[in-house]
């Protein structure tokens, strides 16, 4: 084949170590996988994730699969230096200390539009919250624009500052 030799395949990867039946169940197999370290950008957790099992359970022909165990070696666990910033500079920013930060994660996959989720926002930061914050899945969907949510967002954040003295936060994508 023409293609031999530009590429380490062999040398990138994932080996399957070890197969075994699940006790009691037909046709049910653990596979146990390894891959080189290489293959990962350092310090991602996104990228772990989605070339560990963001292309295999899209297989059609895999009709069940679920991750079990994910172990990490302490020399890519290394790599991971944290956030940017520590809790200490949202207290500062939000002006809390002395007690646990008390926030939310707002569920818009529930079918909130961008003028609701905003509601949502302002009821809980106006109830005693010191943040929102978007679900990870939330971008810029077609039932709640982005820009259409930060302007929402932007209003309940505002008004629940104004009310309660207070300064709220909220987290977007």
């Amino acid at each position: 084949v023409w293609t031999d030799g530009l590429t380490s395949l062999d040398r990138y990867k994932g080996r399957c170590y070890d197969i075994e039946p699940v006790a009691g169940e037909e046709n049910q197999y653990i596979a146990y996988v390894a891959y080189p370290l290489d293959l990962f950008e350092e310090g991602s957790v996104t990228n772990l994730f989605t070339s560990i099992v963001g292309n295999v359970f899209g297989f059609k022909a895999l009709r069940a699969l679920r991750l079990e165990d994910i172990r990490v070696p302490p020399a890519y666990s290394k790599t991971f230096i944290g956030p940017p910033h520590g809790i200490q500079v949202e207290r500062d920013k939000l002006n809390k200390y002395g007690r646990p930060l008390l926030g939310c994660t707002i569920k818009p996959k529930l079918g909130l539009s961008a003028k609701n989720y905003g509601r949502a926002v302002y009821e809980c930061l106006r109830g005693g919250l010191d943040f929102t914050k978007d679900d990870e899945n939330v971008n810029s969907q077609p039932f709640m624009r982005w820009r259409d949510r930060f302007l929402f967002v932007a209003e309940a954040l505002f008004k629940s500052q104004s009310e309660t003295g207070e300064i709220k936060g909220h987290y977007l994508n």
